[in-house]
């Protein structure tokens, strides 16, 4: 299948909750780049983070983690520059220890 289209995008924005949940879900027929990844603890103490790169149907595990209880500190931003290939289907979920974090994502959409 050739993309013929790329168009950088926001893949998602929000908090992160104590639950597992789902930032983004890849378009069927679509090939997302994830290039960007900020995380921001807004808290006074430390608070850990998951990410999960979790192939369509699956479900977030060790196994696909990107960041696995990293400790992020208090009014602290990290940022993750890379590129992850994402496929139809395939989503970016994730879980905090706590109220706190906020998450914004960015990338590209190929189709």
């Amino acid at each position: 299948m050739a993309f013929d289209v790329i168009t950088p995008t926001k893949l998602g924005q929000a908090a992160i909750t104590t639950g597992v949940t789902t930032l983004y879900t890849t378009p069927a027929s679509t090939r997302t780049f994830v290039k960007d990844m900020d995380i921001a603890n807004t808290t006074a103490g430390a608070l850990n983070v998951r990410v999960f790169f979790v192939p369509s149907a699956g479900s977030a595990a060790t196994t696909n983690a990107l960041f696995y209880d990293v400790s992020i500190p208090a009014a602290t931003t990290i940022q993750w520059l890379g590129t992850q290939i994402m496929n139809a289907g395939d989503t970016i979920q994730i879980q905090a220890s706590g109220a706190g974090l906020t998450i914004t994502a960015s990338g590209a959409e190929a189709v």
